[in-house]
């Protein structure tokens, strides 16, 4: 019998100094429940992946998980590549996550081939590519940084092929981004996080997680040359946007 994902409790003592948030073993351990009970609609997000991959993969290329965590974006998009003959590529920094990864891989049926790298994504060759995801990755990379990766992306899709960017958002009217960040925390206390986590958690992010505007996400596609660019999920302020190269 598959056991249950370990209950995220990091945050839910008081604690005397806050360090940054950092995606070591103890994330790693918890990490499953923790997006689970931290991200509006990121099963639904994940199980619409395949049909993504349907759309766009072609055969013969490369399609990349960049910022893999543990996998679950890899295994859908693994799902979703049933005899289409593409290598599947999960990248990401945390040799705890690519351990996990190692083992979420290893228990799947499905038969598309896959290799996980534990390393930079920013130092990463991508390269004859037909669908690239990043699922809530580019927000932990230095704001002067990400318009070269996204450059780098662009450059290494062929043409017809697609990039999965979702990320946290911030709204540009004060009173609308209280609002979603009410309903946020109120989602997080549906799913069991009390008031000090909530508070000790986003202490930790501070300066850490980098959010942008859904404009800025957009404008910076739009630089790296990408033309063919739609909102296609939202929940609350969480956005995966559908760039086409």
């Amino acid at each position: 019998m598959k056991r249950p994902p370990a209950q995220d409790s990091i945050y839910a003592q008081p604690l005397e100094a806050i360090s940054q948030f950092v995606f070591d073993e103890s994330v790693a351990q918890v990490f499953q429940d923790m997006v689970r009970r931290s991200v509006p609609g990121y099963n639904t997000l994940l199980s619409m992946l395949p049909v993504i991959m349907q759309q766009y993969a072609q055969p013969g290329t490369n399609c990349y998980d960049l910022g893999s965590s543990l996998g679950a974006s890899t295994l859908a998009m693994r799902h979703g590549a049933k005899d289409m003959n593409v290598h599947i590529i999960g990248v990401d920094n945390s040799p705890a996550m690519i351990e996990k990864s190692r083992q979420n891989i290893a228990a799947d049926t499905a038969s598309a081939p896959v290799d996980l790298i534990c390393g930079d994504i920013q130092q990463l060759d991508i390269e004859n590519a037909s669908v690239v995801v990043m699922n809530f990755t580019l927000q932990f990379i230095p704001l002067e940084q990400r318009l070269d990766l996204l450059e780098k992306i662009y450059q290494g899709l062929k043409p017809g092929g697609a990039f999965v960017l979702s990320e946290k958002i911030l709204l540009e009217n004060n009173k609308q981004q209280e609002w979603m960040t009410q309903l946020h925390h109120g989602f997080k206390k549906a799913n069991g996080y009390s008031e000090l986590e909530i508070s000790q958690k986003r202490s930790a992010l501070e300066n850490v997680l980098l959010a942008e505007t859904r404009e800025d996400h957009h404008q910076r596609l739009q630089q790296a040359g990408f033309n063919k660019i739609i909102d296609w999920y939202q929940c609350f302020n969480f956005v995966s946007i559908l760039a086409v190269k």
